[in-house]
């Protein structure tokens, strides 16, 4: 298979270089496999919640059996009102949530490991990208690659700069143009929701973190840190990414990526 290679581009947005993409750019497009891999990874964020065992069976109420003319319900002693009994008032839940129920989900390393790989294919094909609700017309040519000067960047302004002169900039101002909540028209107790925005990999964050932090929809990553939910937030991949030098240079070596 060719090789294939892509810019880099300096602090200025102009190209300083090229850079011979690795193979895991190659790897095919498997969306079913990347949308296991993002439930499993939401499966450990689930907070367990159950009932407590005798909930509504602390009663003194005993059914009466049959040959009274009334239903066999357990019924309160010295009176006619039916307790402990599904449906009744005080009465147990059915089938109540239990708090010792596992929730958490596994995935084989194997198949977290293609997730992750396809995720990052994903990345580099703009078809994708622009399926995915990015803006991305500014941009020259996915992946987007940038210097390793990038990681020390230690100011929001000077990361906005970046992104306006990479073509980035359009995309953030998506994110935070409108808030979506879930469910129609103002209902109350909604949790209000925010576009998610570009991803940037680093090999070592040396700061930009934080100075990207008050950009919207915006997140850092280290390359070795990347997982799937990251690169597919949603299940959808195709996630706008901005990717360093010396992380693209990584990405075979960390993942055994072995050469076609």
């Amino acid at each position: 298979m060719s090789k294939r290679t892509a810019q880099v581009l300096g602090l200025s947005g102009e190209a300083v270089g090229e850079i011979e993409l690795p193979q895991v750019f190659n790897t095919p497009l498997r969306p079913d496999v990347i949308k296991k891999a993002v439930i499993t990874i939401q499966s450990h964020r689930y907070q367990p919640q159950g009932r407590d065992p005798y909930a509504g069976k602390r009663t003194t109420a005993e059914s009466m059996g049959v040959g009274h003319g009334i239903a066999r319900l357990a019924r309160l002693k010295g009176g006619r009102r039916a307790a402990f009994v599904v449906g009744t008032v005080g009465g147990h839940t059915a089938f109540p949530p239990r708090v010792d129920k596992n929730l958490k989900l596994k995935m084989n390393r194997k198949e977290n490991r293609l997730a992750i790989l396809s995720g990052i294919a994903a990345t580099a094909d703009k078809q994708l990208v622009l399926e995915r609700g990015h803006s991305v017309e500014s941009v020259k040519e996915l992946p987007l690659i940038i210097e390793d000067a990038v990681q020390g960047l230690g100011k929001t302004k000077e990361v906005k700069e970046l992104m306006i002169k990479t073509g980035v900039w359009q995309d953030i101002l998506r994110t935070s143009e409108k808030k979506i909540r879930a469910g129609k028209g103002k209902m109350r107790s909604r949790r209000v929701k925010r576009r998610i925005g570009p991803l940037i990999v680093v090999s070592e964050d040396l700061g930009l973190s934080k100075a990207a932090g008050a950009l919207p929809g915006v997140d850092v990553v280290e390359v070795k840190s990347l997982n799937a939910e990251l690169l597919a937030p949603g299940a959808h991949p195709g996630r706008l990414t901005l990717w360093t030098q010396s992380a693209i240079s990584m990405l075979d070596e960390l993942f055994k990526v072995k050469e076609e």
